[in-house]
């Protein structure tokens, strides 16, 4: 119970057990400027991706933003490169030690100031104002997260694919939008989730068991690269999803109620 409540945890890995933060330090820092929407990416490297997520965001979002990094990389080059990014708008985050993708994720959500948390993956490129367009389905009290891609359940909670919606099961973090306080009232991405698949569905889900839908939203983006997927061996990545499928069942097999069906 120390352990955790001091933000660490055992967890097991490919070479055994490991004790490895799932939270960021809580640091004294000065309140952040109120804004209509936060646009999120969580860095883990390829420093390419992450100027042409900015460039896109900064050259198409209309909306009252700003835009966060989470600096999850390790990395004392990409962190110096980042925090000479820094300005009004932008704001980097670097956490070291680095964490789990969902205790990173949240870590941004944490420091947001905007009242809509838009959350992209840096490989995902903004080719038009796809922040407004997502606050504008979020002005729609029934709805509690919304995206470009959407997931329906094959009829059970194991295997999900691709839905054009506009109800879906759940929202890819590709590109996922939802109100600040609500991730905040659920506590947020699972932190145990420290590889990113079905981190995203499992967030969907708590939201919506809380009253609310998960639509599709026509949002201009395009998908480039995933790098964490291609970065991780075939082997470790199938380990690490098949994993979180289980963490995800191990809480919500028994609400198929949540399905909306085919």
């Amino acid at each position: 119970m120390q352990l955790r409540d001091g933000g660490w945890d055992v967890v097991d890995s490919a070479t055994g057990s490991e004790l490895l933060a799932f939270r960021a330090p809580t640091e004294q820092t000065a309140a952040p400027i109120t804004r209509a929407v936060t646009l999120i990416t969580v860095v883990h490297g390829w420093l390419p991706d992450v100027e042409r997520w900015l460039l896109s965001v900064f050259t198409h979002t209309k909306a009252d933003f700003e835009a966060v990094v989470v600096d999850n990389s390790g990395d004392a080059r990409i962190a110096g490169a980042l925090e000479r990014r820094a300005a009004e708008r932008l704001r980097v985050l670097t956490l070291d030690p680095p964490l789990g993708w969902a205790a990173a994720a949240n870590a941004g959500v944490q420091a947001a100031g905007g009242d809509v948390i838009v959350l992209l993956d840096p490989g995902v490129e903004l080719t038009g104002d796809a922040a407004s367009a997502l606050v504008e389905a979020l002005a729609d009290p029934t709805v509690v997260v919304a995206g470009p891609f959407g997931l329906r359940g094959k009829g059970t909670m194991k295997e999900f694919e691709e839905s054009a919606g506009p109800n879906v099961d759940a929202v890819e973090g590709y590109c996922m939008a939802f109100r600040r306080a609500d991730a905040l009232a659920v506590e947020g991405f699972d932190p145990k989730f420290r590889f990113y698949r079905m981190a995203d569905v499992e967030l969907s889900f708590r939201l919506r068991a809380r009253g609310g839908r998960a639509v599709v939203v026509d949002a201009p983006v395009e998908r480039h690269e995933h790098r964490l997927w291609e970065a991780t061996e075939p082997a470790e990545r199938e380990r690490l999803s098949r994993r979180n499928m289980y963490r995800f069942l191990n809480r919500w097999r028994d609400r198929e109620d949540l399905l909306v069906g085919q």
